[in-house]
């Protein structure tokens, strides 16, 4: 899935979440960080922290990169 802003982030967040299972309150107490903030990021919410929101990426097993195209 290309990743084209937030809203797409989120989704493909929560897609891998449910594909493997985890419920938010489950990454919550895994990573320490809020419901709130997990809900957030998986709705999209623009202003979520980068580096919490890579490292529930990395969690999940998705890859991110970028390319200079």
């Amino acid at each position: 899935m290309k990743i084209n802003n937030s809203m797409d982030f989120g989704i493909a967040l929560k897609n891998r979440r449910k594909e493997l299972g985890y419920t938010q309150r489950y990454i919550s107490e895994f990573t320490g960080f809020s419901i709130s903030f997990i809900s957030d990021l998986e709705n999209g919410k623009s202003t979520a922290e980068l580096g919490k929101a890579i490292y529930i990426a990395n969690m999940l097993g998705l890859d991110i990169s970028a390319d200079s195209r």
